[in-house]
């Protein structure tokens, strides 16, 4: 398209007949204002164009604008207030007056083209001179704003030497001198940008990206820089390409792209006009928990940050032309005024939409429109155009149009015989030539280039937020700045910015590690794994993870240490509610047996089974119950010691007396012969002697070991990471070895015994229950052994608290409960006659029962034990031909025993 309109110029100039005549024009919507010196600019007031029919077989219409932009208009309206301001200043080019011809480009290369050739070429016949000298219709062009745009119209000018300033195009492309050799901007290039854009996402250790740009040179260069940028730290999940046609089913599959992808952070590279399809679709498919980052060409735009889009773009931190303050803007802007004969149809253009009337003159038959009378009032009118809040783009042009001033100012203070020209001379500021302006020699903080034209790179941040009224404030927190001495560029307040997340924060800050690259795939694709149980990582894609503290562990999102869990035993948990209920019920149980057994203490079936020793067992399990309690609560040095030692001795205590009434009970069987009494040698003294001295071996194997190398508590985090386990460290192994061992050394006599003497007479005999209950005992305890090795935590102690209850129901059960059934419900088997009864048999010899506490000692110490009224006869068992029973012995049962 460039090279039809050059080749145009060319054949223009070439049949030029000794004037220079114009052979056509083109009809643009614009604003003119004559001066000494011209300026012209580009804007994209209007978004929209009717394009007219290209048959080829007649001469197109010319192209329609519509849909004016307020915001780009308050642009071009920034320009002509700028050349006002400068015409007012006697100190900066006294005595020329700067004139303007501002053109609407529609946002299209076409409409463009046309209007920088009118802008070079004129719209009037410029000389009567063959050579057709003179000055140019315009000496400089403020614009394009877009990229492309200025690549194609830079080519064509370009070859005239007039320099264009752009005020919004980036691409790092025009920084190629080479190529543009008149081309200068007061935006930085995309180069900058893009940097700027890499170091945010640095800054918050951000490796997996997404990336988007529009399909244009913007676009495009953009994307291909940011590649090199993010190659250094990161990688890019995907890139997509918004098409300048809006094909809705183009940008769908790139929403698809973005909902399958895995990365959080997007990158656009794109304008406002582009990007809105986009936005739309993702506001649609409802596109949340997505980190945006905006180009300039959309970061600032009021209507893609609108309320109906936060709730999927809120957050969105974007790069944005530096704010300035432009004093005097807002009182001029308000002056604006139509005036149908002035050449400015686009302030007319203007008035139209904002008023939503129509100038006579454009008042068709077609639609029904109020008439404007150009007397509205502006200034009760509320629009992006009267905003001076926040002059980006518009400070831009500002600049723009005051570096081509102060370049025109030192041309006009150049002095004969000092000039940059040809033979030292200089430019005639009247006739001065595009060419003879050099932008290179300027400085200042505002308006500087450098060698490739490029303003100095400085940027706002923005961050999407919500402000008190509810709507979208793009607010500044942040800046880069390129030329900043300090050796840091990129400035951040993050206490200020907006995370548009349920969890607050950006919730994609993950504390994975990098085990290793995917075959096949770039280096700076990985599996990231979640760091292990108990290590934590406080950065992104780290190489390794941090191990906690031995008594804390990591979180679940593996991202900090905390404490463990303190785990044991207590008294509020339910399992240790229902432990000390059932022990309590224990005690409780055990003291009832013995208040029963003291209450019928002269009946026969207590003094038949000893009763001093059933009350001394009876003690013993009591204890045995209540020594469970220790193990339940907070372990404390004092615990520990006492859990132990209170369960040794109880339980040795408990084992001695039943086995001291095993051996009395065999005794009494085996010794019937009244020569043969060894029951002398073994009565309630030397009973009593037995026990005490098995529990006094415990006790001293106890002292031993709290001595030596007493329990203690510790706190345990080998079981279970998560949680510290605070037990009973039973110090010495030997010690508690030998606690458990004579426990089970006196069981295993007292099972023996009680096994070998199982079958002597029912009714009498005690030995049965005890085999039953040592049966039990041992059971329990040898299933102890690997469910309190294999059970975690509080559950080990919880398996010994239960060890020890069942142990002691068992004793209780086995040996005391047929007894207090013969009390209590069959009070009539309470006799003698029944204790002496075998099945249907009788007892023929007795066993000496004096040792069960039913004989009452008489004569001389030694002596016989003698029956109340008579001496003793040996009885035998009555067989078919036996002798009968002695009568007396018959008629007094209950002195015969």
């Amino acid at each position: 398209m460039s090279e039809v309109f050059l080749c145009l110029i060319i054949s223009i100039m070439a049949n030029m007949d000794h004037k220079c005549k114009l052979r056509d024009t083109f009809d643009l919507n614009g604003m003119y204002k004559k001066g000494h010196i011209m300026l012209g600019g580009l804007f994209e007031i209007s978004f929209k164009t009717i394009i007219p029919e290209l048959s080829f077989k007649s001469k197109p219409e010319q192209w329609k604008c519509e849909s004016l932009d307020f915001s780009v208009f308050q642009w071009a309206q920034t320009m002509v207030f700028a050349i006002e301001e400068i015409n007012k200043d006697q100190t900066l080019l006294p005595n020329v007056t700067l004139g303007y011809r501002i053109f609407d480009n529609c946002v299209r290369l076409p409409v463009a083209l046309r209007a920088a050739v009118t802008l070079v070429g004129g719209l009037d016949e410029v000389s009567t001179e063959i050579n057709c000298n003179g000055a140019p219709p315009v000496l400089a062009i403020v614009g394009d704003p877009g990229s492309t745009h200025s690549i194609a119209l830079s080519r064509i000018v370009g070859l005239f030497r007039m320099p264009m300033v752009s005020y919004y195009a980036t691409c790092a492309c025009l920084s190629n001198k080479q190529e543009y050799p008149s081309f200068f901007r007061t935006i930085p290039s995309d180069t900058f940008q893009v940097k700027a854009m890499a170091q945010i996402i640095k800054y918050f250790n951000w490796s997996w990206v997404g990336i988007i740009g529009s399909d244009d040179d913007y676009g495009q260069y953009a994307v291909r820089t940011f590649y090199e940028e993010i190659a250094k730290f990161g990688c890019i999940s995907f890139s997509e390409t918004i098409p300048k046609v809006n094909e809705i089913g183009k940008v769908q599959q790139i929403i698809n792209t973005i909902k399958q992808s895995t990365a959080k952070v997007i990158t656009v590279f794109s304008s406002g006009v582009d990007v809105t399809a986009l936005v739309r679709e993702a506001v649609r498919q409802n596109i949340t928990d997505r980190q945006w980052i905006a180009s300039e060409g959309w970061s600032t735009s009021t209507v893609l940050s609108s309320k109906e889009n936060f709730r999927s773009f809120g957050g969105t931190i974007g790069i944005a032309i530096r704010r300035g303050n432009i004093p005097g803007l807002n009182e001029f802007l308000l002056q604006v005024h139509p005036d149908i004969n002035s050449g400015k149809n686009v302030i007319q253009q203007f008035w139209e939409k904002m008023f939503e009337c129509r100038f006579s003159e454009n008042i068709t038959n077609s639609f029904s429109w109020k008439e404007c009378t150009g007397e509205e009032n502006i200034n009760n009118t509320q629009s992006a155009y009267s905003d001076v809040s926040d002059l980006r783009a518009s400070y831009n042009v500002y600049k723009a149009v005051y570096a081509i001033a102060h370049a025109l100012h030192n041309l006009n203070s150049c002095e004969k015989g000092n000039g940059p020209f040809e033979n030292n001379s200089c430019a005639d500021i009247v006739h001065v030539q595009p060419w003879q302006v050099n932008f290179s020699t300027h400085s200042g903080e505002r308006v500087a280039f450098d060698e490739n034209g490029d303003a100095l790179a400085t940027y706002d941040i923005v961050n999407w937020q919500l402000n008190t009224d509810g709507n979208t404030e793009i607010k500044t927190i942040g800046v880069f700045d390129k030329a900043s001495g300090s050796g840091k560029e990129l400035f951040l307040k993050e206490n200020e910015m907006f995370w548009n997340f349920a969890s607050g924060k950006v919730g994609f800050k993950n504390s994975d590690i990098i085990p290793s690259t995917r075959k096949g795939e770039p280096v700076c694709c990985f599996d990231c794994i979640p760091c292990a149980e108990g290590e934590i990582s406080g950065q992104t894609d780290a190489d390794e993870c941090d191990k906690c503290q031995p008594d804390s562990w990591s979180n679940p999102e593996r991202t900090q240490c905390v404490q463990k869990e303190v785990e044991f035993l207590s008294y509020e948990d339910a399992l240790g509610i229902a432990l000390t209920a059932v022990s309590l019920s224990g005690a409780a149980l055990s003291l009832a047996v013995l208040a029963v057994f003291i209450y019928y203490r002269e009946t026969p079936v207590v003094k038949a089974n000893n009763s001093e020793l059933s009350f001394l067992l009876l003690i013993s399990l009591i204890l045995c119950f209540l020594c469970s309690l220790c193990f339940i609560g907070k372990p404390t040095y004092l615990t520990c010691i006492l859990r132990h030692v209170v369960f040794g001795i109880s339980f040795v205590l408990c084992i001695s007396c039943i086995l001291v009434k095993t051996i009395v009970v065999i005794m009494a069987f085996k010794a019937t012969l009244p020569g043969k009494n060894i029951m002398k040698w073994f009565r309630s003294l030397q009973q009593r002697g037995t026990v005490f001295l098995f529990t006094l071996i415990q006790a001293l194997i106890c002292v031993i070991w709290v001595v030596i190398s007493p329990p203690a508590p510790s706190r345990n985090t080998k079981y279970q990471n998560s949680k510290i386990i605070l037990e009973c460290d039973i110090g010495s192994i030997t010690g508690f070895s030998c606690l458990m061992g004579y426990i089970g050394f006196l069981a295993s006599i007292c099972f023996v015994l009680a096994f070998l003497a199982r079958k002597l007479p029912d009714n009498f005999n005690e030995a049965k229950f005890i085999t039953f209950s040592m049966i039990i005992f041992c059971t329990v305890w040898l299933t102890f052994i690997p469910a309190y090795i294999s059970t975690p935590g509080k559950y080990t102690v919880a398996v010994e608290i239960f060890t020890i209850l069942a142990s002691s129901f068992g004793i209780i059960t086995t040996i005391f409960f047929p007894k207090c059934y013969i009390i209590l419900i069959r009070p009539e088997r309470n006799t003698k006659k029944f204790l002496m009864a075998r099945g249907q048999f009788r007892i023929a010899n007795p066993p000496n029962l004096h040792v069960f506490g039913l004989w009452e000692e008489t004569g001389a110490p030694g002596g016989n034990p003698r029956r109340h009224g008579e001496n003793m006869q040996t009885p035998r068992r009555e067989d078919p031909g036996s002798e009968p029973r002695s009568p007396n012995c018959e008629a007094s049962f209950n002195m015969c025993i």
